[in-house]
């Protein structure tokens, strides 16, 4: 999938701004007891996601996503929060309407000393008629604000490297970090490292359950040998 985003198609992006939350399954996450404030820009507001809003954030991710109610990225947020993977969800807000969504679930790296926790950012949308006004870019500036307040060192996205790289995001493998699969494009692995990040946590990354269940992983034929076959003839 695409987005951290998860890629499995074109990730939806955007901005606007928002506010971080903690989500159910925080007692088992660092910095559990932590709140942040709803922050505003012009008319719009981000936001924590409300438990009565689950319908109108799956609504908006169907749209982005240009799947029908019920596809494979709203079956990715049922398994996330049915299995307490979520740590944070934020929705963009204008005029009362959800425009936007992001969500951070938790995943882990499985470095030589220690298995770490991370967030994994994942998936980010932004609905049609409002695709190309930054709120996608405001989403992924409050969603690492908010991995900060819970003291995550690091989150993890499959993501447009173009977009990403120029939001926080960097590549993945060159800093010592390994896919969780093969079928997601090396470009496409990319980390924001946070301010507890040290030096060793590095090591295969791990996906929470969820992501594997719904197939929501890297992508697949024919999909993935046309991403390969394209970065083949952009090499030197």
């Amino acid at each position: 999938m695409d987005a951290v985003i998860h890629i499995r198609r074109r990730h939806v992006l955007a901005r606007a701004e928002l506010v971080a939350t903690l989500v159910p399954g925080l007692d088992r996450w660092p910095g559990r007891g932590r709140t942040a404030a709803a922050a505003t820009v012009g008319d719009m507001e981000i936001r924590p996601a409300a438990p009565d809003e689950r319908s109108l954030v799956e609504r908006v991710v169907a749209e982005a996503f240009e799947e029908e109610p019920g596809g494979r990225v709203s079956r990715l947020l049922r398994a996330l929060d049915a299995t307490s993977a979520v740590r944070s969800s934020l929705v963009a807000v204008d005029r009362g309407r959800i425009v936007g969504h992001v969500q951070l679930n938790r995943s882990w790296v499985d470095a030589r000393p220690a298995l770490v926790d991370v967030l994994v950012l994942s998936p980010l949308s932004t609905v049609p008629d409002r695709q190309g006004e930054g709120i996608g870019t405001a989403l992924i500036g409050a969603a690492l604000d908010e991995a900060r307040r819970c003291a995550s060192p690091a989150v993890f996205l499959e993501g447009a490297w173009n977009y990403y790289g120029k939001r926080g995001f960097q590549a993945a493998t060159p800093l010592g970090f390994q896919r969780p699969s093969h079928r997601i494009p090396e470009s496409a692995f990319q980390v924001a490292l946070l301010e507890g990040y040290e030096p060793w946590m590095v090591g295969p990354l791990i996906y929470c359950e969820a992501f594997w269940s719904t197939d929501t992983v890297g992508l697949r034929d024919p999909r993935l040998a046309q991403v390969e076959e394209q970065a083949a003839r952009s090499r030197p």
